[in-house]
């Protein structure tokens, strides 16, 4: 996979990073969001020298956290630097032996800031993620996309476990104010993304 060359914080301690992989074909998106307790990195791609140091000036590395169980990425590679704990689904991280690992479930915090919320019905262990700091944060793995041409879509059937289901667990977001949602594939929606979702679900009540 390639390295990610730029690093670049899109709202106060939120940042993004990505790159063209070209065995799926698509871009990756990585999430670091920084809390009291340090900063979290969501499905981390690896950053060159540069873009690290620059991602680590907004605080320590607190964790790792995969949002299923296809993006591994570049985590082991973190793990093995900064020797911090990865937090997954059971069936999203492949080593359950590893002294990294530290299983999450449904609802559960990572730290004291985040929450975890389950995604039934996308892929293995999916979660969603939520900051509520500056009007809060969502952050997604696969089950919602954000790119060309889908543009704000859910992820294709063909990818799902069970389609229905997904877009039924996927109401379980609109609990929460977001004013912005990041994606592990697609550009971020840095406003108005509660609206949003919400105007995507109703389409297709």
């Amino acid at each position: 996979m390639p390295l990610a060359r730029e690093f670049a914080q899109i709202a106060p301690g939120i940042g993004i990073w990505q790159t063209y992989d070209p065995i799926v074909k698509a871009d990756l998106f990585s999430t670091a969001l920084a809390t009291k307790e340090g900063v979290f990195l969501v499905d981390p791609i690896e950053l060159d020298d540069v873009a690290l140091n620059h991602l680590t000036e907004t605080g320590s590395i607190a964790g790792i956290v995969l949002t299923n169980g296809n993006h591994l990425r570049s985590a082991e590679i973190y793990l093995r630097r900064f020797s911090v704990p990865l937090f997954a689904f059971r069936n999203s991280f492949p080593v359950e032996s590893s002294p990294h690992f530290t299983e999450i479930t449904d609802s559960a915090r990572i730290g004291r800031e985040i929450e975890t919320i389950s995604i039934e019905g996308a892929g293995p262990g999916e979660i969603a993620l939520y900051h509520a700091a500056d009007g809060g944060t969502l952050v997604i793995g696969d089950a919602l996309i954000n790119f060309d041409p889908y543009g704000f879509a859910f992820l294709p059937d063909k990818y799902c476990e069970n389609a229905k289901q997904m877009r039924k667990s996927l109401r379980k977001l609109l609990r929460y104010n977001a004013e912005r949602i990041l994606f592990a594939h697609g550009l971020p929606i840095m406003s108005g993304a509660g609206a949003r979702l919400q105007q995507l679900l109703d389409v297709h009540l």
